[in-house]
């Protein structure tokens, strides 16, 4: 399945490095690197190369310390003009991962293992099955505010996850969401409505089980906040929940096991998936 819509740029030209991501600072630093020395090779000054490339001077030492991270038409044009022959727009790939937070990567990588994911979600809609403009207006939203170059950083490595979908053999896909996350217009009216409607596609697909919690049902597990539970091919599993063990990930059977049982009981209590995804259209034709 493809992603949900493709994330604009900004018209910044680079990523700020997070200091404490040590792998990321590494990868800019040897990218930085070889992009000065051709530079310099080819005979070109920096300022030379940023009158030549349409970029600033600044960006350009930016870049080539390791400050900042290139966007991949930086890397394109470099390419072209120091004649590198594909070996600087090559590095694209791992420039494009570290532009992502390391928290967010680490997430990801837990998913693209995993064959089997359940999630209860209570306050917001799962980021998985989140639009673009329903995950940006909700960075937007966040206090103390993100710059527009930290929102569509934090939006490209949303959308970046949902390559799950995409995946073959498909993982098994489970979500339980509160209907008050459906009801609530993020976005604005045309972004709420688009978000329904991803809803209903993601949930007809045959690796997905898409269930809706009324809010007129009695109390079940999941009042305590998220609950996420991952499987992997290995048989190990890793598991969090809001509610239990500080909030932080475990992977003790025993803990597991509960965190199974809670998910299950919500799972029972939510509507069926026929009828949440009929709970959902019929949202839509209110709106």
């Amino acid at each position: 399945m493809p992603v949900d819509g493709a994330v604009e740029e900004t018209d910044e030209p680079g990523w700020e490095v997070d200091p404490d991501d040590d792998w990321a600072l590494a990868v800019v630093a040897t990218v930085g690197r070889q992009l000065r020395l051709r530079r310099e090779a080819a005979g070109l000054r920096a300022g030379e190369f940023a009158v030549a490339t349409g970029y600033g001077e600044d960006l350009v030492y930016k870049v080539e310390s390791g400050k900042r991270i290139p966007r991949p038409e930086y890397l394109d044009t470099a390419d072209e003009l120091l004649d590198a022959g594909g070996l600087i727009a090559a590095m694209k790939e791992d420039v494009r991962k570290v532009r992502y937070p390391k928290r967010v990567r680490d997430l990801a990588q837990m998913e693209a293992r995993a064959v089997e994911i359940g999630v209860y979600v209570g306050l917001s809609i799962h980021g998985l099955l989140q639009t673009p403009g329903h995950a940006r207006a909700l960075f937007e939203a966040w206090q103390p505010a993100y710059s527009p170059d930290e929102v569509e950083r934090m939006v490209a490595a949303r959308m970046a996850r949902k390559a799950i979908f995409e995946r073959m053999p498909a993982p098994s896909l489970s979500f339980v969401q509160e209907e008050a996350t459906l009801r609530r217009p993020v976005g604005g009216t045309m972004v709420w409505r688009r978000q329904l409607e991803h809803l209903l596609e993601v949930g007809q697909l045959r690796n997905v089980t898409l269930q809706v919690m009324p809010t007129d049902t009695e109390a079940h597990p999941g009042l305590d906040g998220k609950i996420e539970v991952l499987k992997f091919t290995d048989g190990t599993a890793v598991g969090r929940s809001d509610g239990a063990y500080h909030g932080r990930p475990t992977t003790d059977p025993r803990q597991l096991r509960i965190l199974e049982l809670r998910y299950g009981t919500i799972r029972a209590q939510a509507l069926t998936p026929r009828e949440s995804l009929a709970f959902i259209e019929k949202l839509l034709g209110e709106s």
